[in-house]
């Protein structure tokens, strides 16, 4: 909070949001973007910089901006980089990794885009708007795509992509990377709990949100208990639409 520079009150105090505005001629405010490079993704607020700087060192990383993208109202972290002489591995599976040991979830890129040189401006910072528009789809994530090998897995693919509304999901694909957030879990886990019969805690889905590990999980409980579900799954799936 900072103190009001319109009045001469101390007590009154403004909050500063970090945000760039301009009134328009009709009295409205129009929202121009950050001054910083904070931005919001999945409820959490993140530095683009900090994830800069973790990448940064890596030792096949010259140079890496990381930008917001986004699709169909999802925002998705895109990462652009280009390589020293080294000849550490940069593959966009390899850097995943590197970050995933370093960082949450939330701040790990849906894409990895290598470039020959980063776009200048006449400055000589980098142009962020000269750099390329990413189709986000399975770009950045896992560079091989495994289809679903028992029931449960095929039921929690076509969960999954109902709600992220995609057209694919592999079993080792992050729930996250996909442009999930915390209000699609709650969705996910409602299902779950409705076809499945079983009440998972939140923290199975966010220590392993892929279709591998939730199916692994779901099938450990039903041994356990010796209950598998006897209803058809594609009945309940249209029951348990949100």
């Amino acid at each position: 909070f900072r103190q009001n520079p319109f009045r001469n009150d101390e007590q009154d105090l403004l909050y500063y949001t970090g945000d760039r505005g301009r009134y328009r001629m009709d009295g409205s405010l129009e929202i121009l973007g950050r001054i910083d490079n904070q931005v919001k993704i999945r409820g959490m607020r993140i530095e683009l910089e900090e994830i800069e700087i973790v990448l940064g060192k890596h030792p096949s990383i010259h140079k890496t901006v990381i930008t917001i993208q986004v699709k169909a109202e999802t925002k998705y972290l895109v990462a652009y980089y280009t390589v020293t002489s080294s000849q550490a591995e940069s593959t966009p599976s390899t850097l995943r990794r590197f970050l995933k040991e370093k960082l949450p979830n939330y701040m790990v890129p849906s894409a990895f885009i290598k470039l020959d040189a980063m776009p200048l401006t006449p400055n000589g910072k980098v142009d962020r708007r000269a750099l390329p528009i990413v189709e986000i789809s399975r770009n950045g994530l896992e560079e091989y795509f495994v289809a679903p090998r028992t029931p449960t897995e095929e039921t929690l693919v076509r969960i999954w992509i109902e709600v992220l509304k995609i057209k694919s999901v592999g079993i080792y694909d992050n729930f996250f990377e996909l442009g999930g957030n915390s209000l699609l879990v709650f969705q996910i886990m409602s299902r779950l709990s409705k076809i499945f019969e079983v009440k998972l805690p939140l923290t199975n889905f966010f220590e392993g949100p892929t279709i591998a590990k939730l199916a692994q999980r779901i099938e450990t409980i039903h041994w356990a208990t010796k209950s598998l579900p006897t209803t058809n799954p594609d009945e309940e799936l249209e029951e348990g639409e949100l």
